[in-house]
């Protein structure tokens, strides 16, 4: 089996799993998708069934078998240092994964196939690292810190789990850390600072993966059969003076090369927080070899590069993202509403309704001025533009709009925006 028709994704409100949930929703092939977290969903979906729940043995075995899920994504492990190791961050840590493996266990359960968002941390950071970390490779300094530990104890109870169940395809992606306009983590709010901080006389490599390029990824493995530990990460690896001058800005070595730990903890009282994980990137980095996921089917839309050069368009958008007010907020009973009331069957089968008077998606918002702080924006060439237009918020995009319209009212820019307002427009109510 390497289809999956029923998929069980945990830690659906995450980034990841509200995106990978989205992009499975879109393949006629699958039949089911259930979301368990215990908040609500952070991205709206059609066809998703959500279930509020925490990583409970019983209850995800009862949900398992009850709706035959095949397939468990396990997207809940923290693998970024953007978070402080406590708390919520260590209910979704290894201990985590575990429970979720053993839910999905038992001569009566039918799942076959089982993928966990893992992370290049499992590899640890250090000066002796080879130029590019195979999946042959051991974690060798087994887990320096608490980070590094949770993921290679994560990937052990994947490994203890394969072994113990032969029939099933054990999926764990080694991901390099993610860059793009919607991700939280310690590489993009570092990298989101007017000058970057570095560590003086040291010039580390730095290799990202899109965000679109790891959700795709994620999807990937659900589709095939991926047995094994694969990385994933963009093609090519920059020096970190490379990626600041990418971005437009200048590097700031403010961390000495001896007691970088203890500058490190200065900093965090001027509201600078480095974590150590991100003080070792900042020293050795690290690189990963791609091939054996390429060589599974998977095409990268993205570079290392071009990721970062992404990065840099969507930061000068912010003055225009950062007006949005956007978001989606997950309300049960509407959902309910909108997937089980006869009358909303019914009105989908009768066909789409006109759209109301003065909801053309082509013209400008009623009441929005250029942004504050727009200044930047004018700095984007046509083809940075058209490359992120698809990724923007609605609101943001209304909003560039009008203010490519009243500026630079260039053809391309404003056709491609209203082609992106009218399938939007199509879909909401």
């Amino acid at each position: 089996m390497s289809q999956s028709r029923r998929i069980l994704i945990t830690g659906l409100s995450s980034h990841w799993g509200g995106r990978l949930a989205q992009v499975l929703e879109s393949d006629p092939e699958i039949e089911t998708i259930i979301g368990v977290d215990v908040e609500d969903p952070r991205h709206e979906l059609e066809r998703t069934e959500f279930v509020h729940v925490g990583i409970e043995d019983a209850l995800l075995r009862r949900i398992i078998r009850a709706a035959g899920v095949d397939t468990v994504v396990d997207t809940r492990l923290q693998a970024d240092a953007v978070l402080p190791g406590t708390g919520p961050a260590r209910e979704a840590g290894a201990a985590g994964t575990r429970t979720v493996l053993a839910a999905c266990a038992g001569r009566d359960s039918p799942v076959r196939k089982v993928v966990l968002k893992s992370s290049s941390q499992f590899y640890g950071t250090g000066r002796d690292d080879p130029a590019f970390f195979t999946e042959e490779m051991a974690a060798a300094r087994r887990g320096r810190t608490w980070l590094e530990r949770e993921v290679v104890e994560a990937e052990a109870a994947v490994a203890e789990f394969a072994r113990d169940h032969p029939g099933a395809i054990v999926t764990a992606l080694r991901c390099a850390p993610a860059i793009g306009p919607q991700v939280r983590s310690a590489h993009v709010a570092l990298l989101g600072l007017p000058m970057v901080p570095t560590i003086l006389g040291f010039d580390p490599r730095w290799q990202f993966v899109h965000e679109d390029d790891l959700v795709g990824a994620l999807a990937h493995a659900v589709a095939h059969g991926l047995p094994g530990p694969y990385n994933v990460a963009g093609d090519g690896v920059l020096a970190l003076s490379e990626v600041i001058s990418l971005l437009g800005k200048a590097p700031l070595p403010v961390l000495p090369p001896w007691g970088t730990v203890f500058a490190a903890v200065q900093l965090r009282r001027l509201g600078l927080r480095v974590p150590v994980e991100m003080l070792r990137d900042l020293r050795h980095g690290r690189g990963l070899d791609n091939r054996r996921l390429k060589a599974a089917g998977y095409r990268y839309r993205y570079t290392t590069r071009e990721a970062v050069l992404k990065l840099r368009a969507h930061q000068r958008l912010r003055p225009l993202l950062g007006r949005g007010g956007d978001g989606y907020v997950y309300e049960r009973e509407v959902e309910e509403f909108l997937r089980w009331s006869p009358s909303v069957q019914a009105a989908e089968r009768a066909g789409p309704a006109t759209p109301e008077a003065g909801r053309a998606p082509g013209g400008p918002a009623s009441g929005l001025g250029p942004p504050a702080g727009a200044d930047g924006l004018d700095d984007l060439s046509e083809h940075e533009l058209l490359e992120i237009i698809s990724s923007l918020e609605t609101g943001a995009m209304r909003r560039l709009r009008e203010y490519e319209a009243a500026t630079r009212a260039r053809a391309g820019v404003l056709a491609a925006l209203d082609h992106q307002l009218a399938l939007r427009t199509s879909y909401e109510p």
